[in-house]
C-alpha cells in the first residue's frame, strides 16, 4: 500500500534523503524541492538558467548539481554555503550530455552521460549512442572509468565503497563494477537482468529497489530474484530509501508523455510505503545502517 506524500508535480527525479527531508529535482519547473515526512514542501532552488537535472552531496555538505540547460551541459555545478553556484568539474571533453550522479563515502563523484540526444531520439530524429561513466576525484581530476553504457540512469555505491551498480535502461539490466582504491571501475558484470531500471536505491541487505515494468517498483537481489513488487498506476522514475529509521521507500511517479515530457498535465507524485530493510550505501548517507 502506498500513500501520496506530494502531488501536482511535472516529473520528480533524483530523490535523495538528506537531513530529515526528501530532496529531488522537479523537472519542468526548474526546481530543487525538499519535502518532509508530513508533506511540507520547500523550493530550495529555482534556477531556469542551469535547469537542475540531478543532485547529490559532497562529504562536506556542499550540493552538486548536474544541469540540463544546453549552455551548462557538462559543467557539473557546486552550490557553495552562501548559495552561489560554481563549476565543480568540466565533463565536456568526455561527452556532450550528462544524466545521473552519485558521490561515494570517499568523496569520489561518478556521473553518467553520453552524446545521445534523448529528446531527438523520441522524435525519431536521432540515433542511440552508448554512454560513459566519468569519475571526479576529491582533488578535482576528471577521467572516464567506463564506456558502452546503454543509457545510464541511477547509480548506487555499496556501504563499504567497494561496488558501484548502474541502471542500464535500454539494456534492461543492472550492471556492477568493483571500485579500486583510486576510484577506477573494474570487473564489469551483470548484477540483474530482466528489469526496467531508472533511478535505483540500495538497502542494508545489498538488494536494490528498481522497476520491472513501467507500472511498478520492485526489490531485486543480485542475480535477479524479485523479493517484493509494488504496483503503481503511473510510471516510476526513481526511488529512494529514507525516513527516520530508513525504512520508508519514496517513489517518484508520473504519467510519462513523450510528446511533451516536462509539460502538460501535472501527474507527478511522491509516493511512500514502508519496507522491512532500511537503506544503506550511497546516495542516502542519511539512512541508518
Amino acid at each position: 500500500m502506498t500513500r501520496v506524500l506530494l502531488d501536482g508535480l511535472a516529473v520528480g527525479e533524483s530523490p535523495r534523503w538528506h537531513q530529515g527531508r526528501l530532496w529531488f529535482c522537479h523537472w519542468g519547473a526548474d526546481e530543487i524541492v525538499a519535502v518532509d515526512p508530513d508533506g511540507r514542501a520547500e523550493v530550495v532552488l529555482h534556477d531556469p538558467e542551469i535547469v537542475p537535472h540531478s543532485i547529490d552531496w559532497l562529504p562536506d555538505g556542499r550540493l552538486l548539481i548536474v544541469p540540463r540547460a544546453e549552455a551548462y551541459q557538462g559543467l557539473l555545478q557546486r552550490r557553495e554555503p552562501d548559495g552561489s553556484l560554481v563549476t565543480h568539474a568540466d565533463l565536456r571533453p568526455l561527452a556532450a550530455g550528462w544524466n545521473e550522479l552519485v558521490v561515494d563515502g570517499r568523496g569520489n563523484t561518478y556521473v553518467n552521460g553520453s552524446d545521445f540526444d534523448f529528446l531527438g531520439f523520441l522524435e525519431g530524429k536521432a540515433e542511440f549512442v552508448p554512454g560513459v561513466i566519468a569519475l571526479v576525484t576529491p582533488d578535482g581530476v576528471v577521467r572516464q572509468v567506463a564506456e558502452g553504457i546503454e543509457f545510464g540512469n541511477g547509480m548506487v555505491v555499496s556501504q563499504d565503497n567497494s561496488t558501484l551498480v548502474i541502471a542500464e535502461s535500454f539494456a534492461g539490466r543492472l550492471t556492477a563494477f568493483d571500485i579500486t582504491e583510486t576510484g577506477t571501475l573494474t570487473n564489469r558484470r551483470t548484477w540483474a537482468e530482466g528489469v526496467g531500471p531508472d533511478g535505483i536505491t540500495m538497502d542494508a541487505d545489498g538488494a536494490i529497489w528498481t522497476s520491472l515494468t513501467d507500472h511498478d517498483c520492485a526489490l531485486v537481489r543480485e542475480g535477479g530474484e524479485v523479493v517484493r513488487t509494488i504496483e503503481l498506476d503511473r510510471n516510476p522514475f526513481a526511488c529512494a530509501l529514507g525516513g527516520a529509521d530508513g525504512r520508508t521507500l519514496f517513489v517518484m511517479a508520473a504519467r510519462w508523455n513523450p510528446e511533451n515530457p516536462f509539460g502538460g498535465p501535472r501527474t507527478g507524485q511522491v509516493l511512500t510505503t514502508s519496507v522491512a530493510v532500511p537503506g544503506a550505501g550511497w546516495p542516502g548517507r542519511g539512512c541508518p545502517l
